[in-house]
C-alpha cells in the first residue's frame, strides 16, 4: 500500500512539473511563492541510454529507478501532441475564415475544401495517441514488475542457502570419513616396532571370532577415539548386532538434553541410548544396516530393516541418512513428503533443529529424535504401560496396524518393547 502511494506521489510531482511548463514556468524556477521542483538524471546510465532520475522537493531529494524515464518521455509526447492539436485547430480556424471570405459561385454551388489532408492528420494523431498509450502501459508494467521483485525478496530464502551448505558439508564429511580407513604416513605397519593389537570395530567382529553370546563388549570403531562398551545381540536374525537403543520397562526417562543424547544414558543391561557420538563413529567405520524390533502389549511383534543407516557428526547436528526398507512393521521413517525423517537433524527439548516453524518438536513430545515437522515415528517417546489419550508423546510408529484409524479422542497405541541395532552390510553369519 505504501509503495502504491509513493508511485502516485511521484506521478503527481511529474504532473505538477508538466503543468508548470504549460503555464510558462520551468522546472527549477520559483513560481510565485511555491518551492522549486527539480528533476534530473542521477547515477550511471545503461547501454540503452536509460538513466535513473532524481526528483528534488527542497529540502528532499528522491532517487527514482530508470523506468521513470518513460514517464518523462510520455509527458513530452503529450506536450507535442497538444501542440499538434493546437496547430490543427488553428488551421481549421484559418480554413473557416478563408471559406467565409470566398464569394458564392454563379451557379450557387458552395466550394467545399478537400478534407483528405485533415483525415490524414487525424489518423497520424490517433497513431501517436496509441503509441503513447502503449508507452504508459509499458511503464506501468515495469513498475509492477519492480514491486513484485521487492516483495519476493523474502529473508526466509536464507533457509534454502543453509540447506545447500549443509548438503555440501555432509558430502565433504562423508568423503573425509571414508579416508579415515586408509593408511597414512603414520600407518602402524610401517613403524619400526609395530605393536600387534586386535581391535574390534563392532559386535560383528566378535561374532566372526566365535563369540556368540549376548552381552557387553568393548569396541573401537575409530583408532583415533576411545574404546567404549556396547551391548551385543548375537542371536537375532543371524547375530553380530550392536544395540544402540532398548525400551522395555520405562525405568529410564528419555526426556533428556542435547549433551545427554550426545554422550548416551541409561544402563546397557536395561534401557539406554548408546549416544549420538558413538552412533557416528560406528556408522562411519562401516556401511551399516539398521534393524528395529517392536512389540505391543497385545503380543504383536513386527520389525523394520534398513540397508543404509548413517549418523553424521555433531557439527552436522547428527543428521540421519536411512534408506532401503524391508520388513513387516512398515516404513514409518519415510511416511510421506511432510513426515520424512531421512536427512533430518537431531532435535532435543533444549535444542531445536526440526522443520516445525511454530515450536520445538522435542519439547512438545518430550524426547530427542530426528524430527521432521514433526514426526511419523518416535522410538524415544514416553514409555506408557497402558493406553492413553491426548498428545501422542509416547513411543510411536506411524505404520503400525491400526494406528491410522485412531481419532483425536481415541486411545493411543502403546509399545511394550523396542530395540534398535546396527550391523555392517557385508556381514555374513
Amino acid at each position: 500500500m505504501k509503495k502504491s502511494l509513493f508511485y502516485q506521489f511521484i506521478l503527481l510531482v511529474l504532473a505538477t512539473a508538466h503543468s508548470e511548463e504549460e503555464e510558462g514556468g520551468s522546472l527549477g524556477e520559483r513560481v510565485g511563492n511555491s518551492c522549486p521542483i527539480k528533476m534530473k538524471t542521477g547515477g550511471k546510465c545503461d547501454e540503452d541510454g536509460n538513466c535513473p532520475y532524481q526528483v528534488t522537493l527542497p529540502p528532499l531529494t528522491i532517487q527514482l529507478p530508470k523506468q521513470f524515464q518513460l514517464l518523462e518521455k510520455t509527458i513530452k509526447e503529450v506536450q507535442s501532441l497538444k501542440e499538434m492539436v493546437n496547430a490543427l485547430k488553428k488551421s481549421c480556424q484559418d480554413c473557416k475564415l478563408q471559406a467565409d471570405d470566398t464569394p458564392e459561385r454563379e451557379n450557387n454551388e458552395q466550394q467545399t475544401p478537400d478534407p483528405s489532408w485533415q483525415d490524414h492528420n487525424i489518423q497520424e494523431l490517433q497513431s501517436k495517441v496509441k503509441k503513447m498509450s502503449i508507452s504508459l502501459k509499458n511503464a506501468r508494467n515495469q513498475i509492477n514488475t519492480l514491486q513484485n521483485q521487492l516483495e519476493k525478496m523474502d529473508p526466509l530464502n536464507i533457509n534454502s542457502i543453509e540447506q545447500y551448505v549443509d548438503n555440501k558439508m555432509a558430502n565433504l564429511s562423508y568423503a573425509l570419513n571414508s579416508l579415515d580407513n586408509k593408511c597414512s604416513s603414520n600407518c602402524p605397519a610401517l613403524e619400526a616396532n609395530p605393536s600387534t593389537q586386535l581391535m574390534y570395530k563392532d559386535c560383528s567382529d566378535y561374532y566372526n571370532l566365535g563369540k556368540k553370546i549376548n552381552g557387553i563388549y568393548r569396541v573401537t570403531p575409530d583408532p583415533k577415539n576411545k574404546t567404549f562398551e556396547v551391548y551385543c545381540d548375537m542371536e537375532s536374525m543371524g547375530g553380530g548386532w550392536t544395540v544402540v537403543q532398548i525400551r522395555k520397562d520405562g525405568s529410564t526417562s528419555f526426556n533428556r538434553t542435547w549433551n545427554e543424547y550426545k554422550n548416551g544414558f541409561g544402563n546397557l543391561t536395561g534401557e539406554f541410548w548408546l549416544g549420538n557420538d558413538k552412533l557416528h563413529l560406528l556408522t562411519k567405520s562401516n556401511d551399516m544396516m539398521l534393524k528395529i524390533e517392536l512389540e505391543d502389549f497385545k503380543g504383536m511383534k513386527e520389525y523394520a530393516k534398513y540397508d543404509q543407516f548413517y549418523v553424521a557428526n555433531e557439527y552436522l547436528k547428527y543428521r540421519l541418512s536411512v534408506d532401503g526398507y524391508s520388513g513387516t512393521a512398515g516404513d514409518a521413517l519415510h511416511f510421506s513428503k511432510q513426515y520424512n525423517h531421512d536427512q533430518k537433524f537431531f532435535t532435543t527439548p533444549d535444542k531445536d533443529n526440526d522443520r516445525y516453524p511454530s515450536g520445538n518438536c522435542g519439547s512438545y513430545y518430550n524426547s530427542g529424535w530426528w524430527f521432521d515437522a514433526c514426526m511419523s515415528a518416535n522410538l524415544n517417546g514416553k514409555y506408557y504401560k497402558q493406553d492413553y489419550k491426548g498428545v501422542r508423546d509416547g513411543i510411536f510408529w506411524g505404520t503400525w496396524p491400526g494406528v491410522s484409524d485412531e481419532s483425536i479422542n481415541s486411545f493411543r497405541q502403546t509399545f511394550k518393547f523396542v530395540k534398535m541395532m546396527i550391523r555392517p552390510n557385508n556381514f555374513t553369519p
